[in-house]
């Protein structure tokens, strides 16, 4: 691959974990995509000096990718430090007791998942499932002894289907020769042991980078995932009326959002039919999807509008924000807790824009610079909308009453929230009103800051760190511009840095949140500690523990100036704080412990500093957006089996009860409708666990890597407390090709004497895949040159591919990656010295007056010769200035 002098932050005198493996192989190698990914773009390239989040999305041209990158280097090695919590005594997972032939399995199975998911666009899974692969990758180097005889580079037929895995070592353990730390019984060997398998995480990376091209791997490793635009739109004859100015504005909303928004989502519901959900990264196809949309149906009101946004959370990726467009109530109303689980665990946030409100009276208020009356309706909450409420305020959305002729003033919501790098700096719920002030933090990273409120009748004062104030009557003030329609006001403030002051009097329910824009924020993870010998953390499938010690794992962004100085768990609809104990892990990473939870709904707090020019310690705050809650019912469920269609896939899940209820209803639905058993309730003794099996049946037509989302449900019979796990399943076909396609290159042609940049070679290969599954796609992976390929019968009746590469003799070296239909990769590459002449041949091997390099490979990019592997063809390249 690409020829990159890394340079890393020292890992200094600690012992190098799995996370900074990983870690270091993602840095790297995705260096290494945008820089081809450049080069073919004709852009310049910087490689940062040392390799941060944000110093290498920067470099990628994509800083507002910076988040979601971040977010799934945690993914990947979350899911990594998971197996040795859930599989310290799987000796196949951890390359243990000679196990290498379950281990290779594990490996190859796994990357087949990856592919699958990832060619389906469900990355989340196949962030997940790489995380695990490269845990039992990694180990092979600590707990064997192929460092011990003196290997210095990876095995690279781990991560090959079709080859022999031969007895290469004689010990493999844990403990007698194990590696994982400098202190362990052959820990001398330690950096030894991290440097190959940082090799091996790299070539498993490229094995994927070679299947999915430059931009879907950096879609993989979160780059542009963070401004996804998501519709859900009710369709049934009652919003006849309505649709038509959906439509408008839904496609006014893409046309703003055009330049920023790297995917479209839409989801249609009606009743008695919701989906299918729609996927695209056009903006042009995705408003000519809405406006085929048709009304039809609704001869009773409710509709299945839960079902709708159940589809919209399971299809979107995390932390997604979700527009819900209806104008009736739910009769799907026993999916609420699903869909609530679905909300806490992707952390999305969903919005209603709701037009069924009830009408009241009307208002009249004074805009205060132009001495104008305005006059409008105030609305009250309608009662049939309270599920749509509780769900908006779960995760941090809103849920907007409004008519026909006042929806278009309500989309800005849509537009501000879809901007990228917008933060949540303050937000809270009071579900009966009260006079009361509340107070955030404005710190001098943050931009375009907005204050929404919902309420039916709000009256409110802004007062600015200044001293400075304006009312809801003021719609043009000293401190911005107020904006009203229905229950919504949108307030715009200055960028003024300090403390900021909301004083609130009303007599009914409402909400405040505080969005901008700022690249200072914070992910984090609710995780269950492990102790022992095999200490780690796996970060927990459903709502945090009641009544015990609950562990946080946090990252903060915004670079190595940012510190958080206070960590805490407020209560969304109330005035308790809980502040927690911070334990710095890591660059970045910090473990946070609180001794006790809120009794209700709470979210996360981060109050911090940030050293910077003009400012020191500069104050910071920031909260979550998902309001979480803890519960004493604790479920969890896990597979890692293959899964075929047509077959039956048994997982089993244990219920602990530390509650007092004894009886627990037990519920599983999966988002594609297959047949499903599973018992229907669970008698658990308080204290005690119970344990049961969910049967999952994929029809015999499912296609392969049809991703499915289990949610496991136990509710208590008083129903007070229900806790969940989801689960990201993939349906795949049995493989019966594990063999890369070949690639026999036939002619090279140079004349590349002089000037290189006047003289151009080119390169002729033949592409067959012989009884496989035949070939899917064939890629110029790099290279700034011309490829054309065409397809041909040949002898046999076999279908032949034949490349056509042509280049300048500036570029020496050229990589082609060639796909087959059961997702195997392989790569040759060609380099070509200045200089020499070549003419056509039918042999792959060169001739002594030819100065040229045939290098057949898989895409792991291994040293071996293709005599024994004969890879297809992959074109590495070299332009030099």
């Amino acid at each position: 691959m690409l020829a990159f002098n890394f340079i890393q932050k020292p890992f200094g005198t600690k012992s190098i974990t799995h996370q900074d493996i990983t870690e270091t192989a993602i840095f790297q190698t995705t260096a290494e995509v945008c820089k081809a990914q450049a080069l073919q773009d004709g852009r310049v390239f910087l490689l940062p000096s040392v390799l941060t989040v944000e110093s290498l999305t920067k470099a990628c041209s994509s800083p507002a990718s910076a988040k979601g990158f971040k977010q799934t280097i945690r993914t990947i090695c979350n899911s990594n430090a998971r197996v040795d919590v859930k599989h310290s005594t799987h000796a196949e997972y951890n390359f243990d007791n000679e196990s290498f032939l379950k281990g290779r399995d594990l490996i190859t199975e796994g990357v087949k998942t990856v592919k699958a998911a990832a060619q389906k666009e469900n990355y989340e899974t196949a962030r997940d499932r790489l995380g695990e692969v490269l845990h039992t990758l990694q180990d092979l180097y600590s707990h064997s002894n192929w460092i011990e005889l003196g290997n210095q580079s990876p095995y690279s037929n781990l991560i090959r289907p079709e080859s022999i895995i031969d007895n290469i070592a004689g010990k493999c353990s844990h403990r007698g020769i194990n590696k994982d730390v400098r202190s362990s019984s052959h820990g001398f060997l330690h950096d030894a042991a991290a440097t190959v398998a940082i090799a091996a995480t790299r070539e498993l990376l490229e094995e994927i980078w070679g299947f999915l091209g430059d931009s879907n791997f950096l879609r993989l490793m979160g780059f542009s995932q963070s401004s996804v635009l998501c519709f859900a739109i009710d369709t049934t004859g009652s919003m006849r009326d309505e649709i038509t100015e959906v439509w408008r504005v839904t496609s006014e909303i893409t046309d703003m959002m055009r330049d920023t928004a790297s995917e479209y989502i839409l989801v249609p519901f009606n009743d008695p039919d919701f989906g299918p959900l729609i996927r695209t990264t056009d903006p042009d196809e995705f408003k000519l999807q809405i406006n085929a949309l048709q009304t039809l149906g609704g001869g009773d009101r409710p509709e299945l509008c839960l079902s709708g946004l159940w589809l919209a959370l399971t299809g979107s990726p995390p932390q997604t924000m979700i527009f819900v467009f209806t104008d009736a109530d739910a009769k799907d109303k026993e999916l609420k807790s699903t869909v609530l689980a679905l909300i806490e665990s992707t952390k999305s946030v969903v919005n209603f824009m709701l037009t069924n409100s009830l009408a009241t009276r009307r208002r009249r208020t004074k805009d205060s610079n132009q001495g104008q009356s305005q006059h409008y309706s105030t609305r009250i909450s309608n009662p049939l909308n309270q599920i749509y409420e509780d769900l908006a305020l779960a995760s941090g959305g809103q849920a907007i009453e409004v008519t026909k002729a006042t929806l278009p003033q309500a989309i800005n919501i849509i537009v501000d929230a879809s901007k990228s790098a917008v933060v949540t700096v303050f937000q809270t719920v009071r579900n009966a009103g009260k006079a009361e002030s509340f107070s955030f933090i404005v710190d001098d990273s943050l931009k375009n800051i907005t204050i929404y409120m919902t309420g039916s009748s709000l009256a409110f004062n802004i007062t600015s760190p200044s001293g400075d104030s304006q009312s809801n009557e003021e719609l043009n003030g000293k401190l911005g511009l107020v904006e009203h329609v229905g229950n919504f006001y949108r307030v715009t403030i200055l960028d003024q840095v300090g403390l900021w002051n909301i004083n609130i009097s009303s007599l009914q329910a409402y909400t405040i949140k505080v969005l901008g824009q700022s690249d200072i924020d914070f992910l984090y993870n609710f995780v269950e500690l492990s102790e022992g010998a095999y200490s780690g953390y796996s970060v927990l499938s459903g709502r945090p523990p009641a009544n015990r010690n609950v562990t946080m794992l946090l990252t903060i962004m915004g670079g190595d100036t940012v510190t958080p100085t206070e960590v805490a768990l407020v209560e969304a609809s109330g005035s308790q704080v809980i502040i927690g104990t911070l334990e710095k892990v890591a660059v970045e990473n910090f473990l946070v412990t609180m001794n006790s939870v809120p009794a209700g709904e709470f979210i996360v707090r981060v109050i911090g500093e940030r050293n910077s020019s003009g400012l020191l310690n500069s104050r910071f705050q920031r909260q979550s957006v998902t309001q979480h809650r803890a519960s004493s019912v604790i479920i969890t469920a896990q597979t890692y089996e293959v899964w075929e269609p047509g077959k039956t896939l048994s997982i089993p899940f244990t219920v602990v009860n530390n509650g007092s209820d004894v009886l627990l209803n037990i519920n599983a639905r999966n988002d594609h409708g297959f047949a499903t058993v599973f018992p229907r309730a669970m008698s658990i003794e308080s204290g005690s666990s119970g344990h049961s099996t969910v049967n999952l049946t994929a029809p015999s037509d499912t296609f392969s890597g049809t991703q499915v989302t289990l949610t496991i449900e136990a509710e208590t019979s008083s129903k007070s407390d229900f806790n969940y796990a989801v689960l990201k399943l993939t349906v795949l076909s049995l493989n019966t090709d594990l063999t890369s396609p070949v690639c026999e290159i036939v002619g090279v042609n140079a004349n590349c004497a002089g000037d290189c940049s006047l003289s151009t070679w080119e390169l002729s290969a033949k592409l067959t895949d012989g009884n496989g599954t035949g070939i899917m796609s064939v890629i110029l992976l790099q290279g700034l040159g011309t490829l054309s390929t065409t397809t041909i019968i040949g002898e046999g009746g076999v279908n032949v591919t034949l490349a056509f590469y042509n280049a300048s003799c500036c570029c020496e070296v050229m990589e082609l990656v060639t796909v087959d239909r059961a997702g195997n990769v392989g790569i040759c590459s060609r380099s070509i010295t200045s200089a020499v002449t070549t003419t056509p041949n039918t042999s792959i091997s060169t001739t002594s007056s030819v100065t040229t390099k045939i290098t057949m490979t898989s895409s792991s990019n291994a040293k071996s010769s293709s005599a024994e592997h004969p890879f297809y063809a992959a074109i590495t390249f070299w332009c030099t200035p």
